[in-house]
């Protein structure tokens, strides 16, 4: 009899420890010296998780010129950052209500032209979002600098590069 279980693809999961901002903004740092145009980061976490302070390590570390001030598009709903290695399109999905909504941004169709996207509250809306590597970021509650990041890849854009992102962020793992 054969073995079901073996029809399930495994679960890609990396576990981290960031103890304050620098820790944050450096984790983002290594992810972004892997990404490659197409790359869609789905940032999850509560409000005060830390996304923003991800999102300012990341753009950063592509080369985000300082003049451009890295902030939640929550009001906007999109900041693009051009200075770059690659194009950088940050998504704050927090105050969308539908699907539709989400789908008439253009993520895809943006990270096709050649952009990375990283996405804030994106875990709502997977289904029109589809494959990426997905952040979360949870505050710690004995220690408000201290975070805990896990790395989860959904679909396969990742296969390639899953052990290059470990060795990345060997500094941080927790297992």
């Amino acid at each position: 009899m054969r073995n079901q279980s073996a029809n399930i693809p495994a679960v890609l999961v990396i576990e981290l420890r960031a103890s304050d901002l620098g820790d944050t903004h450096a984790i983002a740092g290594a992810i972004a010296g892997v990404v490659r145009p197409r790359d869609l980061i789905v940032l999850i976490g509560e409000m005060g998780a830390g996304k923003t302070a991800f999102a300012t390590g990341f753009a950063r570390a592509l080369g985000v010129h300082g003049d451009d001030h890295v902030s939640s598009p929550t009001f906007t709903l999109m900041h693009s950052y051009t200075s770059g290695r690659i194009p950088l399109h940050h998504v704050d999905l927090y105050r969308l209500t539908s699907l539709a909504e989400v789908a008439d941004l253009g993520i895809r169709e943006l990270l096709d032209m050649g952009a990375v996207g990283l996405v804030e509250w994106g875990d709502v809306a997977s289904e029109v979002l589809g494959d990426g590597l997905s952040v979360t970021l949870v505050a710690d509650d004995d220690d408000e600098d201290a975070r805990t990041i896990t790395i989860e890849v959904d679909g396969h854009a990742w296969d390639t590069r899953w052990e290059l992102l470990k060795n990345a962020l060997r500094s941080w793992t927790l297992r």
